[in-house]
């Protein structure tokens, strides 16, 4: 797959960008160096804390999402097809990891609990409705102009990340979805070049910018 180099969306898109959102996906413990914890997801640390630190220190929201299972994890059909026990609720493993546990407790930051690859679209216009209405008063995203973005980090790139990139597609389809490739890591590297080219084909921008905007 070719990746672009950095874009400046302020021209690429037309005008300034209005309104931007991160959504740092599934970036726990048992994600980086616990029960599925892979070497490429650890070097992902220091640009995902700055990438979060430049949006809130210009204002913008940040939304983790947090992969959530129960004790009977291994009893639902996740677990029959991945039988290794991650992310049971209550556990370090389902905890933020490293540098980034530093935002929990942030106003400006939302950590979404998902029980599936995917965050519901229930759990993302929830949070459209309620938190971010409150700090920012109306924001459509399904405007016209196309002047919001929403961009994606995490892991796996090829399971939690592609499926919440989908997601907030079909929940927000004329907002700016972007994926920045060299802060998303999979286990297996072919996979990762592979879903970076299926999310192109669904007319994401996948971007290699790093930590700096």
């Amino acid at each position: 797959m070719e990746i672009c180099g950095r874009i400046n969306l302020d021209i690429d898109m037309g005008g300034k960008i209005m309104f931007k959102l991160l959504v740092v996906v599934d970036y726990q413990n048992d994600f980086v160096d616990g029960a599925l914890g892979f070497p490429k997801a650890k070097t992902l640390e220091e640009g995902i804390y700055n990438k979060v630190k430049w949006y809130l220190d210009n204002g913008y929201p940040v939304v983790f999402t947090l992969d959530t299972h129960d004790k009977n994890y291994l009893s639902t059909r996740e677990g029959k097809h991945l039988p290794v026990v991650h992310c049971v609720r209550g556990t370090t493993g389902h905890e933020v990891y490293g540098k980034l546990k530093e935002f929990v407790g942030n106003t400006n930051c939302c950590f979404i609990k998902k029980e599936s690859f995917g965050v519901s679209q229930q759990s993302i216009l929830d949070y459209f409705d309620q938190t971010l209405h409150n700090h920012y008063g109306s924001v459509d995203f399904n405007n016209e102009d196309g002047k919001y973005q929403i961009e994606l980090v995490g892991v796996a790139t090829n399971i939690c990340v592609i499926s919440n990139a989908v997601m907030f597609q079909t929940a927000f389809p004329d907002a700016q979805i972007i994926v920045d490739a060299s802060l998303c890591a999979s286990f297996d590297d072919s996979l990762h070049e592979k879903a970076l080219d299926v999310m192109e084909g669904l007319q994401i921008n996948v971007v290699m910018e790093g930590s700096l905007l």
